[in-house]
């Protein structure tokens, strides 16, 4: 079938497309079953752990986008075979056919705090090098929970517009960006690289809300890279899989620069900060601070 059409609603439910009722597609969201994992879905509703909320994506447009997107808000569902391949095809390639690359997580890189993943080159039992991977996802403000219930009871949505937004600035300029500095740090005192792996439109925000202009053409000079991936829906499989979209690179000197926020030509001038001050003068600023 054709892509169908959404609103703000989640356009995944444990691991299938909301409009995919084929058997197999019920019995995971009646088990909590996450295909991605291939385990028992990890997101729990903070009031009742032993219910998991099941949502890969939801509906929404940014004001940066032109069209709403399934936003994954869950970096689980990063985890299909073309992201792994992608990666290995990219920092891999030309290998011999002594070596093999082998795939951990969790590990430890000290005061930074833990890698998700580690690509590992190793020629019989011995490591020649490796790559760091990271995965984010967006974030949501408000919960999509009412949403799945009623999807639950009728295989509907009953709203055309559930309240929940996406926390971009959360996610991809302060939480994903702190990690990436504290990282890229160590990668550049290492020499190595680490690849953080996100959705189009994450990077499109970066590139929208903050002074990216250090980003450039995936360059191997660079020790931080960004590798993202789009949703493209497939007729065949009647959901959304992900497709590479591009590389791109820096330094942490790129990373302070996105970290410090706005690009400098949108910075108020010292007059137009004056004059909000004395805007707040005339309100009687004083009075509300208890001066007076």
């Amino acid at each position: 079938m054709q892509e169908p059409e959404f609103t703000q609603h989640p356009t995944e439910v444990f691991g299938h497309s909301f409009v995919d009722d084929s058997p197999l597609a019920q019995s995971n969201r009646q088990n909590q079953f996450c295909p991605f994992l291939d385990s028992e879905c990890k997101k729990p509703r903070k009031s009742e752990p032993h219910i998991k909320v099941g949502v890969c994506t939801v509906g929404y447009r940014g004001n940066f986008l032109n069209k709403r997107n399934p936003v994954i808000v869950c970096p689980h569902r990063l985890k299909e075979k073309i992201v792994y391949e992608t990666i290995e095809k990219f920092y891999f390639n030309n290998l011999s056919s002594s070596h093999t690359i082998k795939w951990t997580s969790e590990v430890s890189c000290g005061v930074a705090g833990h890698i998700d993943f580690v690509a590992v080159k190793m020629k019989r039992n011995t490591i020649e090098d490796f790559l760091c991977v990271e995965f984010q996802a967006a974030g949501t403000t408000g919960t999509p929970w009412q949403a799945v219930v009623d999807f639950k009871k009728t295989g509907k949505f009953s709203q055309r517009t559930y309240k929940y937004g996406i926390n971009w600035a959360n996610e991809f300029a302060k939480t994903m960006m702190q990690q990436v500095y504290k990282k890229g740090l160590v990668m550049e005192y290492w020499g190595k690289k680490i690849v953080f792996v996100l959705q189009d439109v994450g990077l499109h925000y970066i590139q929208y809300a903050t002074d990216a202009s250090d980003l450039r053409e995936a360059s191997d000079d660079d020790s931080i890279h960004f590798c993202t991936f789009k949703t493209v829906w497939n007729n065949g499989l009647n959901t959304w899989r992900l497709e590479f979209d591009k590389r791109m690179s820096t330094n942490t000197e790129g990373i302070r620069k996105i970290l410090g926020g706005a690009h400098r030509e949108t910075f108020l001038t010292v007059d137009e900060f004056r004059d909000n001050i004395n805007a707040r003068l005339a309100s009687n600023l004083e009075g509300e601070l208890g001066l007076v």
